[in-house]
């Protein structure tokens, strides 16, 4: 039976005046540790009734001119809620951009009223959705702004669907993107959406925005999320939105802290640890009510001190820089103004905060795009949400310059990837993983002949090409090494080896077509002289790809042995081709062969 107007007006009044909803809470968590960062908070109708699922309901309240009704409603019942649950972390709230202008909105954000429920205004997230276009840009950036210098944060919500497109994302400045669960709906077989997140979360990270994952419902998804690099995320795999506050599966948090470490295991090539905690130092924090004239007394008795973390209770609010701190004391009645007011009376609550496991080299190059008035401010980081330590610009500078001349003196000339060094390093972290990972050599077969017949620029340009095709197809965190001429090697998880060689077989088997003159291309041959001076016909290059698992290996020397033992094998078959150690072998004569389709020439 099909409800009238008037009826769904009844029951649409009888929701606000009987507060007639129900808020059930989402976790959102880390998808570096599987800890909760905080919770969305969601609306229901009333059960068994046709406004029950929440986009009904909120699309007639839209229609029918009663959207501020419902969402104050939503809004308070959230935060009372989450109040009575003792939600931890922070609280996501749903809101309207064209709400937010009301008088109304702002009257009910205040101190005052949060403090009701023990909240701070930076423990709350406005998540603005995308339900209708913004009427008015302008005023809606003048109002985020407002909450913004308010210390409330700010998440743009369905990143990829609707209005939530990179003009918002660059007008609004958010703290988080929550990317649309259309983007990681099977982002596991979709390379275009990992590429697409991935360069995402690159902008994010230079930007200091936090990107959120919403929809994950596989654990397939979820291991992609976290391979590319993803901050947090939630979703029915994670766990499903409740009326109770219900803590996270013990075996997802494992699962979740064991991709994590798979991730960091191999994923930088660097000749030295690159993070960031290993220059940052443990400086002392300092309470939220210590008195500005104290801090001065303790600035002035060690001119080293760059300023100080300042925390309420367990929690980090903001930073005083000297500079800062000068520049309140600088004029004529800066001390007597402000000597015995809090240090929170004057420090900054907006400061740059990273993870300490954020690469050093990603750290500089946030720290040099901030505002020329704090480009010299010192760095926070934190480690699991919690204070560890700063990093000043002079160390993070001094660290970036020797990384990068240290890295750059063992990089292969050629193609400017990672040489024997730092390939011997990775190797031995390979074989002392617990995780499963395939270590891949790559041979160009016929490439002497070739170099004989077309000279060594061309055969430059053959191994360039194969370069950059290992390039386009490898994740961020998978490992490229050059070991010189045309070998090359790969570290990757065990689970993807088979795909990831057919993909390069196909790449490299398209490409060599534009390395022959026609004449050779049609015969499908050249003609060289081999190692007795003899003309001898040699059929067009192919590449070999031999794969050695780290399961029952003790040395980088007896990988290299089964590997070499193993390729031999390989370049006796034709045609492009690779053969995969059988992962849980301790035979090194027990494989897996492929070989590939070959493309027409």
């Amino acid at each position: 039976m099909t409800i009238e107007d008037n009826d769904l007006q009844d029951l649409f009044s009888y929701i606000i005046e009987e507060r007639a909803i129900q808020t059930v809470f989402q976790p959102i968590i880390s998808l570096h540790s599987g800890q909760i960062y905080g919770y969305e908070a969601l609306t229901r109708g009333p059960e068994n009734t046709v406004l029950q699922n929440p986009e009904k309901l909120f699309d007639y309240a839209m229609k029918s001119g009663q959207l501020w009704e419902l969402e104050n409603l939503c809004r308070g019942n959230a935060l009372k809620q989450a109040h009575q649950l003792k939600a931890k972390g922070i609280l996501f709230l749903n809101v309207n951009p064209n709400i937010m202008n009301d008088p109304k909105f702002k009257q009910g954000f205040t101190k005052e009223f949060l403090s009701k429920f023990h909240m701070d205004s930076d423990s709350i997230v406005f998540e603005i959705t995308e339900r209708e276009a913004i009427n008015n840009l302008k005023d809606f950036i003048n109002t985020v702004d407002h909450y913004k210098k308010q210390f409330f944060q700010i998440a743009i919500d369905d990143v990829g669907s609707g209005y939530s497109g990179l003009n918002v994302i660059t007008d609004v400045r958010p703290h988080f993107i929550k990317l649309d669960m259309k983007l990681i709906r099977d982002i596991d077989k979709d390379r275009t959406k990992q590429l697409l997140v991935k360069s995402l979360s690159e902008f994010a990270n230079y930007s200091q925005i936090h990107i959120i994952a919403e929809g994950i419902e596989t654990n397939a998804e979820l291991l992609t999320l976290i391979q590319i690099g993803v901050h947090f995320g939630q979703g029915y795999f994670i766990q499903k939105p409740n009326v109770e506050i219900l803590p996270i599966r013990e075996e997802l948090k494992m699962l979740i802290e064991e991709e994590s470490l798979k991730r960091n295991m191999v994923s930088s090539g660097r000749l030295t640890d690159t993070s960031i905690e290993h220059i940052a130092t443990p400086l002392r924090t300092i309470s939220s009510n210590t008195p500005i004239f104290k801090v001065s007394k303790l600035m002035e008795a060690n001119d080293a001190l760059p300023g100080f973390c300042i925390k309420d209770g367990d929690k980090l609010i903001g930073v005083i820089t000297r500079n800062k701190l000068h520049l309140k004391f600088s004029g004529p009645y800066g001390y007597s103004l402000y000597n015995t007011k809090p240090i929170t009376a004057i420090m900054n609550r907006s400061y740059m905060k990273v993870d300490a496991a954020t690469p050093i080299d990603v750290v500089a190059k946030i720290a040099m795009n901030r505002d020329p008035i704090h480009l010299y401010d010192f760095i926070t980081i934190t480690k699991e949400d919690q204070y560890f330590g700063v990093v000043t610009v002079k160390d993070l500078l001094e660290k970036s310059m020797q990384l990068e001349i240290d890295y750059a003196k063992h990089l292969n000339p050629l193609s400017e990837l990672p040489g024997n060094i730092m390939i011997e390093k990775q190797l031995q972290k390979c074989v002392d993983s617990q995780i499963n990972y395939t270590v891949l050599y790559f041979d160009i077969d016929n490439f002497k002949p070739y170099n004989d017949v077309y000279g060594f620029e061309k055969g430059d340009k053959v191994i360039m090409r194969l370069a950059e095709i290992l390039k386009e197809n490898t994740q961020t965190d998978d490992f490229i090494g050059h070991i010189g001429g045309d070998d090359f090697i790969m570290i990757v998880p065990s689970s993807k080896s088979h795909e990831f060689c057919e993909k390069i077989i196909r790449d490299f088997d398209a490409s060599i077509e534009h390395f022959y003159n026609a004449h050779d291309l049609l015969k499908g041959r050249i003609i060289s002289k081999n190692r007795h001076g003899i003309d001898e016909r040699f059929p067009l290059l192919t590449i070999s790809i031999a794969g050695i698992t780290n399961k029952n290996v003790l040395s980088t020397y007896e990988l290299a042995e089964k590997a070499s033992h193993l390729k031999k094998q390989c370049k006796q078959l034709s045609g492009s081709k690779y053969l995969l150690q059988a992962p849980l072998q301790k035979d090194s004569r027990n494989f897996k062969h492929s070989q590939s389709f070959k493309h027409s020439r």
